[in-house]
Formats: structure tokens, C-alpha cells, sequence
């Protein structure tokens, strides 16, 4: 009874030693088996592995395609044009023992600054290049300072057991300070470009506006003419029918033209006529005409 007493706890100890020393690797993760700090094994496939309890431990790392997103540096391209870029990375963790002996406890926050740092520093050098023009930088044909980027970083990121996969700039802007001012330029040339736009039509307007004064002016001119042509065709039907009158009835004519000056001459209001009464004007008021007879307004009682 006191055997199976002791037996118990020894069969415990044993069965919590022998449980922690196996530990499962997954296969998104690497693992290294570490004692008193030093590289003693490097698991990489996934699946069961053991180490000496208490005395070893793992550290596990990611064995996926990781993401960094840089900060925001000023670049000065070839042509002094300032710009304010920004990239992100695509890396991942090639040789887990180089990375340990990189990085130390640190693990990937370290990791991610030491290759921040190498991004940064590669951007800089890539952009501000002597071929290099901040057109360049900002058309869609960019991709070649892309892969320049992402290759001198990897080769400064082998070091620390990383490989870079990828590099992209997600924006490129100008800087605060220098935005104003363009904007301002550009705002100034939209605007004389208005004003071109405003004078060339003002000056079409006026040739129009001139186009139809001149025509009104020929039409005006030639609508007058053609009343004046008119009105002279009038004139002279109207004299000659006047004279065919006058050389039908001569009296007639006479009477029918005092009869018209009578009525233009004596009309209402306030008009006053001073003349003789024995003037010509009134031969057919009197009774006589201009011959000493009787008037044509006795004969056709008009008197």
C-alpha cells in the first residue's frame, strides 16, 4: 500500500514532464527549441517534436507572407519636386535562425523597425536618384522603381533572415506646404485659360453683332429704297391722276382743292385766320368763283 502511495505522485511527475516535453508545430509556424537562450533545434514541419523539459523552451514564428506599412518620408526626385511617399511590404521569415540571432527577444516589432528602416532608406536612394523625375514617380509606369525598391531591400533584409516579397507606394503626394501653391497655380491657370476662352468669345460675339448690324443696315437700306421706289410709282400715279382730273374738269378740280385747303386751314380750337374778304381764299364761301359766276358750291349746293 505504501509503494503504490509513493508509486502515484512519481507517475504524475513523469506524465507532466513527458506532457511538457512535446509541443505541436503548426504548419503556418516554424519553431526553434531553445537552451539557456541557445539554438539547439529548428523544427519547420509541422507536427509533433519534443524537447528536454525544464531545461529547453520554444520560440515560435511565423512562417506566413507578413505586411508593413512604412511611415511618410519627403523624397526629392532629379527634377527638386518634393514629394511626401509612403509604401507597404510584403515579407516573410526565410531563415528563422539567422532572424533569432538578428533580432534576439525583440522577434517581429524589432524585426519590422530594422526593416522599416531599410525600406525607407531604399526609397530614398531609389527616388532620389539622378534618372529618376517625380513624373516618373507619379505615372502608371512606375513599377520598374517598385522592383528596384524591393531588391536592394532584400538583399539589406537577408541579414536579418527576411525575405521581401513585394513593395508597393501606396500614395505619393506633395508636400503641405508646397499643395497651396500649386493648387494656387493651377487655379491661375484654369483661370487665364477662362479668360482666353471669355475673349475669343467676346470676339466672335462681336463679329457676330457687327455681321448682323451690317446686314440690318442693307436691309434697312434696301427696304427704303424699295419704299422710296414706291412711293415715287405713288407720287406720280397720284399726280397723274391728278391731272387727268384737272384736264377732264378744271372747275371741278379747282373746287375739290379749296374744299381740301378749307378744311386743313379752319379747323376747332384755338386757330385764328386774319385776311381780307375780298381774298381769293374764300371764292367759294361767297357764291362766285374765280371767273365772277356762280360758284361750283351754288351748283351743287354746297353754298
Amino acid at each position: 500500500m505504501k509503494k503504490i502511495t509513493y508509486l502515484i505522485p512519481v507517475v504524475v511527475i513523469a506524465i507532466v514532464l513527458f506532457m511538457s516535453s512535446i509541443f505541436i508545430v503548426d504548419e503556418r509556424e516554424k519553431a526553434l527549441v531553445l537552451q539557456f537562450g541557445q539554438i539547439k533545434a529548428v523544427k519547420e514541419e509541422p507536427g509533433l517534436a519534443f524537447k528536454v523539459p525544464l531545461i529547453q523552451e520554444v520560440v515560435k514564428y511565423d512562417d506566413r507572407i507578413l505586411s508593413l506599412d512604412t511611415d511618410e518620408i519627403e523624397v526629392t526626385p532629379s527634377d527638386d519636386r518634393r514629394l511626401v511617399v509612403d509604401a507597404f511590404a510584403r515579407y516573410r521569415i526565410a531563415d528563422v535562425v539567422q532572424f533569432r540571432q538578428a533580432v534576439g527577444v525583440g522577434g517581429i516589432r524589432a524585426a519590422e523597425d530594422r526593416l522599416s528602416s531599410i525600406l525607407n532608406a531604399q526609397i530614398r536612394e531609389v527616388l532620389g536618384s539622378d534618372q529618376v523625375t517625380s513624373d516618373t514617380i507619379l505615372s502608371p509606369d512606375r513599377r520598374g522603381l517598385m522592383n528596384r525598391i524591393r531588391d536592394q531591400s532584400r538583399a539589406s533584409a537577408l541579414a536579418l533572415g527576411l525575405d521581401v516579397v513585394d513593395v508597393q507606394l501606396k500614395q505619393t503626394n506633395l508636400p503641405s506646404q508646397n499643395l497651396e501653391a500649386t493648387f494656387a497655380r493651377m487655379r491661375a491657370e484654369r483661370e487665364r485659360e477662362a479668360a482666353d476662352e471669355i475673349a475669343r468669345g467676346e470676339e466672335a460675339a462681336q463679329r457676330v453683332r457687327a455681321q448682323a448690324d451690317r446686314t440690318v443696315v442693307e436691309l434697312v437700306s434696301e427696304s427704303q429704297k424699295d419704299a422710296e421706289i414706291t412711293r415715287g410709282e405713288a407720287d406720280a400715279q397720284r399726280n397723274r391722276v391728278y391731272a387727268e382730273a384737272y384736264g377732264a374738269d378744271q372747275d371741278f378740280f379747282q373746287f375739290y382743292r379749296s374744299l381740301t385747303a378749307y378744311e386743313r386751314a379752319i379747323q376747332g380750337g384755338n386757330s385764328s385766320m386774319v385776311i381780307t374778304p375780298d381774298s381769293e381764299f374764300f371764292d367759294y364761301l361767297d357764291g362766285t368763283g374765280l371767273d365772277g359766276t356762280s360758284s361750283r358750291a351754288d351748283r351743287t349746293g354746297l353754298q
